[in-house]
């Protein structure tokens, strides 16, 4: 997307922007939409009509939003009264239609938060205090539970659940209808129900143009952890000691080391 912003703000209307909300160059705002106080939409933000944004928010420029989305609504939390947290999204960002993301909670960091040029296609819902970076692309109906973290490239296919506190990793791949329970290694294929590792991310890692000994090294390192020669506990030592070398492999194995110690919290 052009980085280059027309100064004029357009707003239908018929939409409704309350007071103390902030409109950054170009920003237009389409029939029936609804812009709440306290949210500021980035230069460029386009929302197409009958979407509603609510605060606090905070959404980077160029950020699309298409009909009946409904961003920055109070979380779904029973414990939630009202405080004052905020969702917060990057620059580039696509929400199609009847997408719902929701603020975060005092249970959590406060903030639900995207990266840059991530994808939630129609009906996805992420939860409150997620945590998601940038170039993910959440298909129609994923639904993330709270506190879900979703690193790097990370691809949901249609109709996945995740549920609470659970990790996707780097250029993962969760395959349609899964039901995710534990987290995805980073660079691995998950599908079923309930969803576990199933292949490398062979087209993921070669989109994402990882260097050629790294694809290498990760296709040995798959080997070794999720194979059947030995145990996994066994497998990521004997995968650190050949092949740890490889930056793509350390975070695999930081994650999988990460994800081995005692949960934290609620």
């Amino acid at each position: 997307m052009s980085s280059a912003h027309s100064a004029e703000v357009t707003v239908h209307p018929t939409a409704v922007v309350e007071p103390g909300a902030e409109l950054e160059p170009g920003v237009s705002v389409g029939p029936f939409c609804v812009v709440g106080r306290d949210v500021r939409l980035g230069a460029g933000t386009r929302l197409i009509a009958h979407a509603t944004v609510l605060g606090p928010t905070e959404l980077g420029p160029d950020t699309l939003i298409f009909p009946y989305a409904t961003l920055g609504a109070a979380p779904q939390d029973r414990t939630f009264r009202g405080e004052p947290t905020r969702l917060v999204a990057g620059p580039g960002c696509v929400f199609r239609e009847q997408v719902t993301v929701h603020r975060g909670t005092t249970k959590g960091t406060g903030i639900t938060r995207l990266g840059a040029r991530c994808l939630l296609m129609a009906g996805a819902h992420v939860a409150h205090d997620c945590e998601i970076a940038d170039d993910v692309v959440l298909t129609n109906l994923t639904t993330l539970g709270g506190h879900v973290i979703v690193q790097r490239g990370a691809v949901c296919g249609g109709q996945v659940a995740v549920a609470p506190y659970v990790r996707l990793g780097e250029l993962c791949f969760v395959a349609g209808g899964a039901r995710v329970e534990h987290d995805v290694p980073p660079f691995m294929i998950a599908q079923g129900d309930r969803a576990r590792v199933r292949a490398l991310n062979h087209v993921g890692i070669t989109r994402a143009s990882l260097p050629q000994a790294s694809q290498d090294a990760l296709k040995q390192a798959f080997k070794i952890i999720f194979g059947k020669q030995m145990p996994r506990t066994e497998g990521r030592k004997v995968a650190a000691r050949e092949l740890g070398h490889d930056p793509c492999v350390a975070r695999l194995l930081a994650f999988l080391e990460q994800g081995s110690r005692p949960r934290v919290g609620p």
